[in-house]
């Protein structure tokens, strides 16, 4: 790659512009990187911005045996393990609109991409110690061999293929036996707009058996970060009943980790506007929702020690405004 060699070299001297082309071409892919490590698009961005700095302040000493995409990867990674052991974990949602620039040769490396991104994936890679989850990622996700992640992350090859062993037993048990991407697929878009309308016509009614009979049977619905878990149809209907007030919902569909997702707003009688509350990103087997995990916005949960991450105005990222009007 001559065009990147004679960027590298810009960059050495000092070149800022020249840097930014340099990992310009990395930038989504490395975010997503960080998201899949930490659980949250606010720490990915400050993890990727530690990194940048930690890169464009080590590059003198990159010596180019490697490529600098995996130079990056393995700085990247070491700036998220430093964030994961100082900040508590959180869940949020990942806005499909941000995989849009990363660069991948053909559709079923996207389709990877966003399987690598789903939220049973996701809450799988929560669950290990960081270690394990650099380890995993960096082996099934990036494809770096055992010799490079032990490289990588300062460790053994024998240390790899252990932790890498103990991470994908851990994770295996969460992961359902077919991804979104697949079902997804199966469905097709027209299925997809109808399954969020009915969807959305049931929450802005307060049609609980709407609801219901869109639901497997063992559905689960979530509303982190709260430990709340509704199970069952009986345990959601009478949720809907009690508590989702006809009339005062607007929806709009869009995508998050891969998956069908839908924003939700709530009327404010008070300014005569709807105010964004939620993403809920649904989880499909077939056309039944088999999990809903509604992440609630800061404005709405209000609850001390949570550091409103979530904001309304993160709804931009999903291509959604943060209010509709009344």
């Amino acid at each position: 790659m001559v065009g990147e060699q004679s960027v590298l070299e810009l960059a050495r001297s000092g070149d800022d512009s020249a840097f930014g082309d340099l990992v310009g071409p990395y930038r989504a892919e490395l975010h997503a990187h960080c998201y899949r490590m930490l659980g949250s698009v606010h720490d990915a961005e400050d993890a990727l911005q530690d990194a940048l700095l930690r890169a464009w302040k080590g590059l003198p000493g990159f010596e180019g045996r490697s490529s600098v995409r995996s130079w990056l990867y393995t700085v990247v990674t070491n700036a998220a393990l430093d964030l994961a052991r100082r900040r508590p974990r959180e869940l949020e949602p990942y806005p499909d609109l941000l995989l849009v620039d990363v660069l991948e040769p053909s559709p079923e490396a996207r389709h990877e991409q966003r399987e690598s991104l789903e939220l049973a994936f996701i809450v799988a890679l929560q669950e290990l110690p960081p270690l394990q989850r650099a380890v995993l990622i960096l082996r099934d996700v990036v494809g770096f061999s055992a010799r490079e992640t032990a490289g990588a992350l300062v460790t053994s090859v024998p240390a790899v293929t252990s932790a890498l062993q103990r991470a994908r037993a851990a994770t295996r048990a969460g992961l359902p036996a077919r991804s979104q991407q697949a079902v997804l697929r199966s469905l097709g878009d027209e299925r997809l707009h109808v399954l969020a309308a009915r969807y959305a016509d049931a929450m802005e009614r307060g049609d609980a058996d709407l609801l219901v009979s869109m639901l497997a049977s063992d559905v689960a619905y979530t509303m982190p970060p709260s430990p709340t878990c509704l199970r069952g149809h009986a345990a959601i209907r009478q949720f809907i009943r009690d508590d989702v007030a006809p009339q005062r919902w607007q929806h709009r569909a869009t995508r998050a980790n891969g998956q069908l997702a839908v924003g939700c707003y709530m009327l404010d009688p008070g300014r005569g506007r709807y105010l964004a509350v939620a993403i809920d990103v649904l989880t499909l087997d077939g056309d039944r929702i088999t999990a809903i995990r509604a992440f609630l916005t800061a404005e709405v949960l209000g609850q001390p020690g949570w550091d409103g991450s979530f904001a309304a105005a993160d709804f931009a990222g999903f291509g959604l405004p943060a209010e509709l009007p009344g």
